[in-house]
């Protein structure tokens, strides 16, 4: 029986060593990321800011008009976005500053601006920001009636219509005007 010497004793210990910690970082690494799968955990990118309808809520069926009377049509050859807002009638300072930061939204938006639409559901205030995008559709109790949440209590939530008319996003009252321009950036690059 050959005996180690104690050069050889040490160098085979220390590859031993090697091998434990590459074993425990490959298997570590793969426990950590199961414990994080199976505990809901997901990355701050794939997460929505909006609150994410599945499935969509189907609007394609309510007929809608325009403040001047001619039908609105959702159109899904065109790949248009839609932002979507039913406030009440007296929401006039809180309706206005909402304006204001749906238009910067709108105006963040550069070349893909023409691929999004604010429809705001029955008459605006007076000093609401009038944009290009926004589009004033006639009060419509039936169209309101199907968007989720819509008479929230702390104010107006804004929603996000896909081309076809499906209600994909919620975002509650007060929401970070910079949370809906990321969702929605997201989800014009689909076209």
């Amino acid at each position: 029986m050959n005996a180690l010497t104690p050069e050889q004793l040490a160098v085979r210990n220390k590859g031993r060593r090697v091998l434990l910690l590459i074993f425990a970082m490959f298997f570590g690494s793969m426990a950590l990321a199961g414990i994080l799968r199976f505990s809901g955990w997901t990355p701050q990118i794939n997460r929505n800011h909006g609150q994410l309808y599945e499935p969509p809520i189907d609007l394609r069926q309510e007929p809608l008009r325009l403040a001047d009377g001619q039908p609105y049509v959702w159109s899904p050859a065109e790949r248009t976005w839609r932002i979507v807002l039913a406030p009440p009638a007296d929401c006039a300072p809180a309706c206005v500053t909402l304006s204001q930061q749906l238009d910067k939204v709108w105006q963040l938006f550069g070349h893909n601006a023409d691929n999004v639409e604010i429809l705001w559901l029955g008459s605006p205030p007076a000093a609401v920001a009038v944009t290009p995008a926004l589009k004033v559709l006639q009060a419509q109790p039936a169209f309101r009636a199907k968007l989720p949440g819509v008479d929230d209590p702390a104010g107006t939530p804004v929603y996000v219509i896909d081309p076809n008319g499906f209600v994909v996003l919620r975002y509650a009252p007060g929401f970070e005007p910079g949370g809906l321009r990321a969702d929605l950036s997201r989800l014009l690059k689909l076209k």
